[in-house]
């Protein structure tokens, strides 16, 4: 049958398209592809990727959450399904909405059985191998022809995926460009002569009143871009999920901006090199996950100690130990927090979107050197490797700082320099770079005097501790506070961090429509933390509501242990996936309605 245009489709520019199937298979690429398809359109997208921890094979998915508006967070419902195998089928039939469509190669995978309980199914046979091998392509081209399958079924543009292909695979050749292009023509045209679209309502249209040109990244690549908009010019790190992609992206540039990257035997390597990189006045920076920066610690406490500028990047996943590998996590808060031995100040800063990830990390540097201390900027994977549409970032007005770096003329006049100087009321001291004449100290990992000699003396130790420590009380003071989303004033206010706060966003969204008025407070800078702030809105707003994605309530004990108040309404997940709006909704709502605990587990 041809495509119906008796029923006239009702949900345009508003669906969730997912693709899944055995690694190997081109799903993550599909997906990153697709995304692209819907912003070079006019649309706005939001993606979610799932893999397991192996380094061949398993279940692969990606999924997009597409509108005409900006989109904070995927959706777990499923509007468009692209089974590649039965698995597929079996492990999402759950998130499939009223009148899904799944489409599925019935030469290779007979799926009656596991959908005879959804008669509301749109089931859409498409023979995906025969179709590529036709295209003079192989089975690993399914993909490209689902895509193009995709793309008849939603009355979307063909033209402008082939335009994507010119762009993507330009360095591989124009024989794979014309491949990938019949391979898409291939599904686009099977589906105008054999499908009736006609009970499947939804449908993708270019927004011609957006124009405004987007880009498709994730937090890590967005770190990146941060990093390289800030001047860093060494980046050393050992591959380890879900941080591997910031290495990559930082290689992938590396002869461009001029920047060495170095790939290291281990973390505590990468970590050492960066401090190294730093203390010479090079920007630096390394990045890992839980496991690398437990090996990182030690270089924490000498980066305190020496009062050498920092920065560490620790993109989040389930721990103990291994873990989770390839899932997400909000588990490592309190861990960074005390990470190393000792007192000393640290900056921690946790983005929740994309944009966040980038302005964070060139203030991230800023503050390293401003006040010669720590910054660890806290991800997670679902922030990491969610790509989303994102318009370019606002560049004009970025200041770098480099802080007190002393010049010739200065430390001619000192006389006698002292790098660990006590009088500095806001606890920095003047630094300088090796080889600065007149400049020479010793940066020593014991305790110490100004010139850096160790010294053990009761006196000193403490003048050291409490120098040390009023960067803290400067930092505090420059730092933006919390930004509260939403009215001003809400029946419920949610406290949250990191990347919870997209899908915090868009659950808001859904309650408003149906009157019931929630804000969020996010607090993107966790230490030093924004007591005063968290305080008054504790102290003013009706019912709280605490959203992590961890077992202990981290950001809880600490709302507890400096304002004195407990959060009594925690909704928190731990199974290694993000929050949907979907589940914070049903839960939002279970509050309100005041049924069962208040401690809501997912």
């Amino acid at each position: 049958m041809k495509l119906s245009s008796k029923k006239k489709p009702n949900i345009i520019n508003n669906m969730t398209w997912k693709i899944a199937g055995e690694a190997g298979f081109g799903i993550a690429v599909s997906g990153v592809l697709f995304s692209k398809i819907c912003t070079r359109g006019g649309l706005f997208v939001h993606s979610y990727s799932e893999y397991p921890s192996l380094i061949r094979g398993g279940h692969n998915t990606f999924q997009l959450t597409v509108r005409d508006s900006k989109v904070y967070a995927p959706f777990k419902t499923v509007n468009f399904l692209i089974a590649l195998n039965k698995e597929s089928v079996t492990k999402h039939l759950f998130e499939l909405s009223e009148k899904a469509l799944i489409m599925f190669d019935p030469d290779e995978n007979d799926i009656a059985t596991e959908t005879s309980s959804r008669k509301d199914l749109v089931l859409c046979p498409v023979p995906l191998a025969i179709l590529s091998k036709n295209s003079g392509a192989d089975r690993l081209m399914r993909n490209t022809v689902a895509m193009g399958a995709s793309m008849a079924i939603l009355a979307y543009d063909l033209t402008i995926l082939d335009e994507l292909f010119k762009e993507v695979f330009a360095d591989k050749g124009q024989e794979v460009i014309d491949l990938n292009i019949r391979a898409a023509k291939a599904g686009f045209d099977y589906i105008k002569e054999h499908f009736d679209n006609s009970s499947y309502p939804y449908r993708l249209e270019k927004n011609e009143k957006h124009s405004q040109t987007q880009m498709v990244l994730g937090g890590n690549e967005a770190i990146g871009m941060g990093a390289i908009k800030a001047g860093v010019k060494f980046y050393a790190g050992y591959p380890m999920t879900p941080s591997s992609t910031l290495l990559q992206y930082m290689a992938s540039k590396q002869l461009q901006y001029n920047i060495v990257v170095k790939h290291t035997e281990d973390e505590i390597s990468a970590a050492n090199m960066a401090i190294g990189a730093y203390y010479a006045g090079v920007r630096a920076m390394t990045g890992t996950a839980g496991g690398g920066f437990s090996l990182m610690v030690e270089s924490l406490g000498l980066a305190a100690i020496t009062e050498t500028p920092m920065v560490y990047v620790v993109v989040q996943r389930p721990g103990p130990a291994t873990g989770l590998p390839t899932w997400t996590d909000q588990g490592d808060l309190k861990f960074v927090l005390h990470a190393s031995q000792g007192e000393f100040p640290r900056i921690v800063v946790a983005p929740g979107d994309t944009e966040e990830c980038f302005y964070v990390t060139i203030q991230a540097h800023n503050l390293a050197e401003t006040y010669q201390l720590p910054v660890i900027i806290l991800s997670d994977k679902f922030l990491a490797e969610s790509p989303k549409s994102t318009y370019p970032f606002d560049d004009k007005n970025i200041k770098i700082q480099r802080g007190k770096i002393a010049t010739p003329e200065q430390l001619q006049a000192i006389g006698i320099y002292k790098r660990f100087d006590l009088q500095a009321k806001d606890g920095v001291s003047l630094r300088t770079l090796p080889g600065m004449k007149n400049g020479i100290f010793l940066a020593n990992s014991d305790e110490h005097d100004e010139h850096g000699f160790s010294n053990e003396e009761s006196e000193m130790r403490i003048n050291m501790v409490d120098k040390r420590f009023k960067k803290f009380i400067a930092a505090s003071a420059e730092l933006p506070e919390p930004v509260l989303y939403g009215p001003a004033k809400a029946d419920f206010t949610i406290f949250a961090w990191g990347s919870t706060k997209g899908p915090i966003l868009e659950a808001m969204e859904i309650l408003r429509r149906e009157n019931v008025s929630v804000n969020l407070l996010h607090i993107l800078y966790i230490s030093p933390f924004p007591a005063k702030r968290v305080n008054e809105l504790l102290e003013i707003c009706k019912t709280p509501i605490l959203i992590e994605n961890n077992m202990t309530a981290q950001l809880g004990s600490l709302i507890s242990e400096y304002t004195g108040y407990e959060i009594g309404n925690k909704i928190l997940k731990y199974d290694g996936r993000p929050f949907f709006p979907e589940e914070l909704v049903q839960r939002i709502r279970a509050i309100k309605n005041q049924k069962g605990l208040k401690k809501w587990l997912a």
